[in-house]
């Protein structure tokens, strides 16, 4: 791959990672409820996730849906009914107790909600039912590894890693200092609801491929 390509390739999943999309979102909504320290889990699980994802794509599963054009029907109507159900989560997700009955200030000196983070495991898991993640591993391959070489796999798997990375953790960190301005149940509610819109409405472009 000559270096123009990678530049190329890296500007690609630049822009792919950082832009809006399910696991920013819910990144930021984490980031919020949650703190930074404890949605770093869900971050490594999204950044693992993803580079496990172009891996398997580039070598071979992409076939799968040129042979079974079904198959990503399947894909597409699984991953909007589950991130309808994420979006209803976070919608309804418990509010912080403020005032007389807050909980003790956890480790980050914020105040814990209920319930807890997605984790390493499950955020994993989350990439093959994202249809952003799967744009983006099938467009790399096609695109930036058309003759599917195994060292053009690692390739594209490296470069998507190293960026990756960085760029959806920007989203929790930028959850956290929202965080600062959820200081009553009301505003927290209002978060979490818009949160959940947007996750809805990231799935427009899902819905038209």
């Amino acid at each position: 791959m000559t270096p123009e390509l990678i530049a190329s390739l890296s500007l690609f999943c630049f822009v792919s990672s950082i832009t809006p999309g399910p696991n920013n979102l819910m990144l930021m909504a984490s980031g919020a409820n949650f703190g930074f320290l404890r949605t770093v889990p869900h971050m490594l699980g999204v950044g693992v996730g993803f580079v496990l994802m172009v891996v398997i794509v580039g070598a071979g599963l992409a076939g799968i849906f040129d042979l079974y054009p079904v198959s990503y029907l399947i894909l597409k109507v699984v991953s909007v009914v589950y991130l309808l159900y994420l979006a209803f989560k976070i919608a309804t997700a418990a509010p912080v107790r403020f005032g007389r009955l807050a909980a003790q200030p956890d480790a980050e000196g914020m105040q814990s909600g209920v319930g807890t983070p997605i984790s390493f495991i499950q955020a994993v898991l989350f990439q093959w039912v994202n249809p952003k993640a799967w744009a983006m591993a099938l467009t790399a391959m096609s695109i930036f590894n058309p003759t599917h070489t195994l060292a053009g796999v690692g390739l594209v798997a490296a470069v998507a890693g190293v960026i990756n990375l960085p760029c959806v953790s920007t989203w929790a960190v930028l959850g956290q200092q929202v965080r600062r301005w959820l200081n009553s149940n009301e505003r927290l509610r209002l978060f979490n609801w818009t949160m959940a819109l947007l996750l809805v409405l990231s799935l427009a472009p899902v819905l038209t491929m």
